[in-house]
């Protein structure tokens, strides 16, 4: 009988191999930023920014439940900042913007 899987949370645990099937495109795309060799780690942040990203968003969803829906105007307010942000100039060289999503 083997021993139970050890759980670990998201973006813990050792490495391990598992086969999954990306759009064509998808893969050229990340081989172009990272070759091959740096394919797996970029495609293992990706997974684990989608899954906080789902997080974040049942937790919205809770809150609003509880609280009722976030004013427009302070959804207005988060769009401007982010907006500011994403175009501020020290992120708009080469390794701006870009790098930092993927870092």
């Amino acid at each position: 009988m083997s021993m139970p899987e050890r759980e670990f949370a998201p973006g813990e645990g050792p490495a391990a191999k598992v086969s999954v099937s990306l759009r064509t495109g998808n893969i050229r795309a990340v081989r172009e930023r990272v070759g091959a060799r740096g394919f797996s780690a970029y495609v293992d942040a990706a997974v684990e920014r989608q899954i906080e990203r789902d997080l974040l968003e049942e937790a919205l969803q809770a809150n609003e439940a509880a609280s009722g829906p976030i004013p427009r105007s302070l959804r207005d307010e988060a769009a401007e900042l982010f907006r500011r942000v994403k175009s501020a100039p020290e992120l708009q060289d080469e390794d701006g913007w870009r790098a930092h999503e993927a870092g």
